[in-house]
């Protein structure tokens, strides 16, 4: 099938409207930000300048900040440069929409509409339909996205030279990663030391680039296998089915079609679930006619909660951030069968007078 690639569209990108919006984008919820309050006080002239270094193939990315977080395995975050992220936002503004086209309904990370409720609710839809689940982790999958392999990806769709300049740019600017040695058919031993792979957590364009590389994946399961319960949230992806041997052919297939990728699935998470025993999924632990939250996300919670309290009683924080701090672990758990757990918590933490039932 011939796909339809996208030309012209260099004007679109480094248009003053597309960049003023791009630093909307890029600012919102980040205001108090120092880096952000110096870009947005002279914002006209920052945007004017990024538009002429755009237009001129004159742009150069600035490095990355990292650090690391535990949520809860240790992961890197780099954070880049405000103006870059504006870039990063101005190129999605245009080459999202002309993939998203593309994607599977089911498809669940950074899309407008979606997010990991809505996955959580689908994904308990089709344990309701049927008797087992395959439930997958692709290993190491920002550390060993393919910088080449992304790059084809994207040239099946977009062919306009100025963007894919700005595209390259940016990919070939990721900082490093996690080294992982990994060998696929046709490899010798240097390869993986060869080929350039891994995208910086933290980045709009690395969540976009990480939906996309799986696209191709997705169309695989849903039309090939074909599997018609299939969901995908990033790089964690579920098939439900009535067989078992099913299931065991799908996770073969699976495997052959990302070694293509030059990925692979996490020999630890890859397991064939009955769906009435409860199937982990994005923090929660999924049943046919009810949810509960995994015990350790329950654990991180009543630890970061102890270690907020306690900048709260020193005066470190204010009561207003000590709320906001935990509004976002109780809309979570608001979303599954969790009543009891949360009065139980409320109850246990008295003293703190946090509200997780009613507020």
């Amino acid at each position: 099938m011939l796909l339809k690639t996208y030309h012209h569209l260099a004007k679109k990108l480094v248009s003053f409207e597309n960049i003023h919006v791009a630093a909307g984008e890029a600012a919102r919820g980040k205001r108090d930000k120092t880096n952000v309050q110096k870009f947005m006080y002279h914002l006209e002239e920052n945007l004017m300048l990024l538009k002429e270094e755009l237009a001129a193939g004159a742009y150069k990315p600035r490095g990355y900040v990292s650090f690391y977080i535990r949520d809860p395995k240790r992961r890197q975050i780099s954070a880049a440069a405000f103006r870059d992220r504006v870039v990063h936002h101005a190129l999605c503004n245009v080459i999202e929409p002309i993939f998203e086209k593309t994607f599977i309904f089911d498809t669940y990370a950074n899309r407008t509409g979606k997010g990991s409720h809505a996955a959580i609710r689908r994904a308990q839809s089709f344990l309701r339909q049927n008797r087992y689940v395959l439930k997958c982790d692709i290993k190491k999958y920002f550390a060993t996205i393919d910088h080449e392999i992304l790059k084809q990806h994207i040239r099946w769709r977009i062919a306009d030279a100025h963007v894919l300049r700005l595209v390259d740019l940016i990919i070939d600017n990721s900082n490093e990663q996690e080294f992982v040695y990994d060998l696929f058919p046709g490899d010798d031993l240097f390869t993986p030391l060869e080929r350039r792979k891994g995208l910086p957590l933290g980045n709009l364009t690395s969540q976009f680039f990480a939906n996309l590389y799986l696209n191709q994946f997705d169309h695989f399961i849903k039309e090939k296998l074909p599997a018609k319960c299939y969901i995908r949230y990033v790089d964690d992806f579920l098939i439900a089915a009535n067989s078992k041997e099913f299931l065991h052919d799908a996770l073969r297939q699976c495997e052959q079609y990302l070694a293509g990728l030059r990925l692979k699935l996490h020999p630890q998470k890859c397991h064939i679930l009955k769906c009435d025993h409860g199937v982990p999924f994005l923090g929660q632990v999924i049943y046919p006619d009810y949810r509960l939250l995994k015990k350790e996300n329950v654990r991180r919670f009543t630890k970061r909660l102890k270690k907020r309290y306690a900048k709260l009683e020193d005066g470190r924080i204010t009561r207003k951030e000590f709320d906001a701090s935990i509004s976002g672990w109780r809309g979570h758990a608001m979303q599954a069968d969790t009543w009891r757990l949360r009065k139980e918590l409320e109850e246990k933490f008295g003293e703190m007078d946090v509200q997780l039932v009613d507020l």
